[in-house]
């Protein structure tokens, strides 16, 4: 298996959609319309295979000190692969670069981000605009069995 990682760029969009929606269904990651999608374009990392796509996450900052990794999905039958930890070792690579002193994420699968270093934290430290940016579009708000993690970097 040969998994390139790349930045997204527009046309990736639908296909991004494509791979996302058995995930929004279930209630495991927020929906995103593609407008949104590609004003955060910039965000996105791609993980490809043979020209597709089988993967993505984003690096969403919101200070100058702190980010979030969002939106990470792995296809179906390319899960256990090692895609996963690949586009969140990128994206924690791109955050030292950036000089990003923390990234957090919102996540169902917690023991996944503490085996990559990412340590649990209280909800109630999450910066307020995170809530009503995001959280406020969930379709479990207010009541959120999501864990909050976070590493220093």
């Amino acid at each position: 298996m040969s998994v390139e990682l790349t930045k997204a760029n527009l046309s990736d969009i639908e296909s991004m959609q494509k791979l996302v929606i058995p995930e929004v269904e279930a209630g495991v990651i927020l929906a995103r319309s593609s407008d949104e999608i590609a004003t955060n374009i910039r965000s996105y990392i791609i993980a490809r295979e043979d020209g597709e796509i089988v993967g993505f996450c984003a690096l969403h900052i919101h200070t100058p000190t702190l980010a979030e990794i969002r939106s990470l999905i792995v296809k179906e039958s390319k899960r256990g692969m090692g895609i996963g930890q690949s586009l969140i070792d990128e994206a924690m690579q791109e955050a030292k670069v950036l000089g990003l002193k923390k990234v957090l994420t919102l996540t169902y699968k917690q023991s996944f981000f503490e085996k990559l270093g990412f340590i649990e934290i209280p909800k109630e430290s999450i910066p307020e605009h995170k809530i009503w940016a995001d959280c406020i579009k969930c379709k479990h708000f207010p009541i959120c069995n999501e864990v909050s993690l976070i590493k220093t970097l």
